[in-house]
């Protein structure tokens, strides 16, 4: 038996893991004090310890290299879950599990996501990747929107981007993390959250509870979900 596969194997096994101290170097620059304003391919290598071509093979561009360092933060972040929400029946479970998904992913690395987005207002590649993340996320709420229009009538039509932008500005890792705070969990920041999308949305909170996200229904959605459950931050 030809040694070829166990050899073109152990190659990929071993680019795998270039790959991934690569990513996790990138996220420790974001995340020192003094490394993050500094952020390049160069860094990166260095902090790798890989030359910059390297970095350059495996990622191809500092966008590419920022594209997959947001993908890493997602799968960290429990993003993968995402696709529940598009499965629920109810678009206001729906909207209730998107608000978690996205609190929780919030939630799990924020002071490398404050500094990511950060420098999307200094940096011309941060911002090409904040800001097509940031539009998928607007598209998955335009999802849910137009399903709460199909099933309840709110909002109204000539209300229906307003409400978007709400829910988007609402559902965004800023509103988050001003309302976290430094002591706040996510436990008590989604509630919140759900409330005040209801109050956008013009549905009574009593009349419409917030619901628990513990269950997850597996009927309309499947397809939204797909389109909707990763790459999003």
């Amino acid at each position: 038996m030809s040694p070829r596969p166990y050899r073109l194997g152990q190659r990929q096994a071993a680019t795998e893991q270039t790959r991934a101290r690569i990513l996790t170097a990138a996220r420790e620059l974001l995340a020192e004090s003094t490394g993050f304003s500094g952020f390049s391919i160069d860094a990166v290598a260095h902090k790798a310890d890989v030359a910059r071509m390297t970095v350059y093979h495996q990622f191809g561009s500092k966008i590419g290299l920022l594209e997959a360092l947001s993908d890493f933060l997602a799968a960290q972040g429990g993003m993968e879950h995402l696709a529940d929400a598009f499965r629920r029946p109810e678009p206001l479970d729906a909207l209730d599990e998107y608000i978690t998904v996205f609190s929780r992913f919030w939630n799990a690395d924020r002071l490398v996501m404050r500094r990511l987005r950060a420098l999307a207002a200094l940096d011309p590649d941060f911002e090409h990747v904040i800001r097509a993340r940031d539009e998928r996320r607007r598209q998955g709420i335009g999802v849910i929107v137009r399903r709460l229009v199909e099933q309840h009538g709110r909002p109204g039509p000539e209300a229906i981007d307003e409400v978007i932008n709400v829910l988007f500005t609402l559902i965004g890792f800023e509103c988050f993390d001003t309302l976290a705070g430094p002591t706040r969990s996510i436990q008590e920041v989604a509630p919140v959250v759900q409330q005040l999308a209801r109050a956008a949305i013009g549905l009574n909170a009593e009349q419409f509870p917030t619901s628990s996200t513990g269950h997850i229904s597996a009927e309309r959605g499947e397809d939204e979900g797909k389109c909707f459950g990763a790459g999003m931050c």
